[in-house]
């Protein structure tokens, strides 16, 4: 039976480029010359600091910028909460999301159930599986998701016949 999987990934190595060449921006514009702005990675948690929040914006317009030039879909930046450390200098975790939270998952699920497709939704750990009998009714299923899930970055890989 033909299936294939519905996952939300992302490309760890372009990630870690653009935080780099983010950094590389930041240590050479003018208007961060002596500030401690920067964008530490810890795998796919990245921490960035900065003087100010008005400075903090900046440097996460840096690395938006950043990512979509090297095809990583900032819709999976999940932002933290502004901390503040010592004296007026503040940090805040960005966390890069991957695979379809459980959630999301079910009202995928619940997507394709509704509309009828001849199709099979079953959730396989961070994945939903998609599995029918025609080939037809699968592309029918992933159009109806790319155009009922905006707000996750979605793949469809592992097509099987």
């Amino acid at each position: 039976m033909p299936s294939f999987d519905i996952v939300s990934q992302v490309n760890a190595q372009e990630v870690r480029n653009a935080v780099e060449q983010a950094n590389k921006e930041i240590a050479n514009r003018f208007d961060f010359k002596g500030s401690d702005a920067r964008i530490e990675q810890a795998e796919l948690a990245l921490t960035v600091f900065a003087d100010d929040e008005f400075k903090l914006g900046q440097v996460l317009d840096v690395l938006r910028t950043r990512l979509t030039k090297r095809n990583v879909d900032i819709r999976c930046l999940e932002l933290g909460n502004v901390e503040k450390i010592s004296g007026d200098k503040v940090k805040r975790v960005v966390t890069v999301k991957t695979g379809v939270p459980q959630d999301r998952g079910k009202q995928i699920q619940k997507l394709v159930k509704d509309a009828k497709l001849k199709v099979n939704a079953s959730i396989q750990g961070d994945a939903v599986r998609i599995a029918g009998a025609k080939k037809d009714d699968l592309q029918a299923a992933i159009q109806l998701v790319r155009q009922s899930v905006t707000d996750l970055p979605l793949q469809y890989i592992n097509f099987r016949d």
